[in-house]
């Protein structure tokens, strides 16, 4: 059973099981409950954990983050490894909200979910930072301090995190390429002739892996990164964490940088070369093969965009999101063959919703 994140029963549950995770706690209560719609993958409650009375009382403002219901946009979804993560970097030179507790059984909301402190910060996800809140020079550092962070991210101590058992780093790209061209499979429906050649000149160019095996984040958008005042103060989203080739996290925000929203966006944000050469200034790992990583995550992309695209067309959803993203699975193979040397016009194939199920949702709203 699946409950109703707004309904007085959420309240409740949630209310009782924490108090097994505080037994120690005098009088915990939760206010302030508010489902949060942000980003496509997982659900969020923000609320107030209050225990104690007057001068006793103690606050702690914190997120709860759900499994998404399935089918979800990225499947399978790991919700204790994420906690895993995120626990493991706690005290790390990379910032991340801290983890309190996970509920993996999906008994008490229906869904697996954890908890973490509500991390302080701003996330420019669709929007630039302004003036007052950021001048120019912030937005300068703002970019610096991404790159610090991803730095920061490929040169943990995987071993002395106690995060060197969470995958086979020596064969990370094979993984990337095989996950993604197995999704492909399972969602496409027709030949897609234009992601399907991107695909083949992926495997046909792959470069050695780079020699080191880092921790990777997996989804290093500048939307992952919050900020107070122009230093980020936490990363979030850790879903497709895995360790690995630190290069595919740098193709992942070189692509992201391309695309006209968030800091990026600002007139005044670095440009992507000065935003990689202060990443290995920052004690990142020198930057190589740049146009096929780009690639790679084109693709990663563009396939992620079509299970989104699926999931809307057959009503597993009604978010709209998924439909207008549908518009970007052309745009990044597109990027992803240029920068593979692939110059002809292939025929991208039948990649969005249904007409009927676009006028449908058209309708609806």
């Amino acid at each position: 059973m699946t409950y109703d994140s707004d309904s007085q029963e959420v309240r409740d549950r949630l209310t009782g099981w924490l108090r097994t995770q505080l037994p120690d706690a005098d009088s915990l209560r939760v206010e302030g409950l508010d489902r949060v719609e942000f980003g496509h993958s997982a659900e969020m409650m923000v609320l107030t954990v209050v225990s104690g009375d007057g001068a006793d009382e103690i606050r702690r403002d914190v997120v709860v983050r759900l499994r998404p219901r399935p089918p979800a946009l990225l499947e399978p979804y790991d919700l204790a490894k994420q906690f895993t993560v995120l626990r493991a970097l706690e005290g790390s030179a990379v910032r991340v909200p801290r983890a309190l507790w996970l509920e993996d059984t999906g008994d008490v909301l229906g869904r697996p979910f954890f908890v973490m402190e509500r991390a302080p910060g701003t996330v420019y996800e669709m929007q630039a930072p302004h003036e007052p809140d950021v001048s120019a020079d912030g937005v300068r550092r703002m970019c610096e301090s991404i790159a610090e962070q991803l730095a920061a991210i490929h040169t943990v101590d995987i071993a002395g995190v106690h995060l060197d058992s969470l995958d086979d780093g020596g064969n990370h790209l094979d993984r990337e390429i095989d996950h993604w061209s197995q999704e492909l499979q399972r969602v496409k429906r027709v030949t897609l002739p234009a992601l399907e050649r991107l695909l083949h000149e992926l495997k046909v160019s792959r470069p050695s892996p780079h020699p080191a095996v880092t921790l990777v984040h997996g989804d290093a958008k500048p939307g992952n990164f919050a900020f107070v005042g122009d230093e980020v103060s936490a990363v979030f989203d850790w879903e497709l964490t895995t360790l690995g080739d630190p290069m595919t996290d740098i193709g992942y925000l070189e692509l992201l940088w391309r695309m006209p929203v968030g800091i990026p966006s600002h007139d005044a944000s670095l440009a992507i070369d000065d935003v990689i050469a202060h990443y290995e200034k920052a004690g990142g790992y020198t930057v190589v093969n740049r146009e096929w990583y780009r690639a790679l995550n084109a693709f990663k992309l563009a396939v992620i965009n079509l299970i989104g695209s699926r999931l809307f067309d057959d009503g597993n959803t009604d978010d709209q999101r998924f439909m207008l993203n549908a518009y970007g699975i052309p745009l990044f193979t597109q990027m992803g063959l240029a920068d593979l040397g692939v110059t002809e016009q292939l025929d991208d194939g039948p990649v969005m919703p249904s007409d009927e199920r676009m006028k449908q949702a058209h309708s609806a709203h």
